[in-house]
């Protein structure tokens, strides 16, 4: 399988549209569902923002993969780090090298733009050993995840 990436920018909406309707194909079977797209204009700013690195990767015509990146501003150190915040792969074009091929082109990137450190939050097994066998380590202490939402 030929996989090619592409880093998506303003005018790339329909990708994103098309990756929201079609988001339980890319996840865990039974986890995903069918998510609204951004509206246009919404799109248009996400593909804008500097801090948002996204990629797909394609077999000809088809979008069999996506990674989605956030540039964080770090207040020490090296300055900023990259957050994997989401990568999947449609199921039939799984165990083929566009996960591999994402992850190759958002590691050229981190080279290209001096940024040291990416880290991810691996929620199931098969996602654990697919960044092990990148190279990614776990510390030996788990931050506990927590979220809250406003009242």
């Amino acid at each position: 399988m030929s996989v090619s990436i592409k880093q998506l920018c303003p005018g790339d909406e329909a990708i994103l549209a098309l990756l929201a309707m079609s988001d339980p194909d890319f996840d865990l079977d039974g986890r995903g569902s069918s998510l609204l797209p951004l509206e246009p204009d919404a799109a248009r700013s996400f593909l804008s923002n500097d801090a948002v690195q996204f990629w797909t990767a394609h077999v000809g015509d088809e979008v069999v993969g996506f990674l989605y990146c956030i540039l964080l501003p770090l207040r020490s150190a090296e300055g900023r780090e990259l957050l994997l915040y989401e990568i999947g792969v449609r199921k039939s074009a799984r165990r083929r090298g566009a996960g591999r091929a994402l992850l190759d082109c958002m590691e050229a990137w981190m080279l290209s733009n001096d940024v040291g450190e990416v880290w991810v939050c691996a929620d199931n097994p098969a996602a654990v050993e697919f960044y092990r066998g990148f190279g990614f380590d776990a510390p030996r202490e788990q931050p506990v995840y927590m979220t809250r939402r406003p009242f």
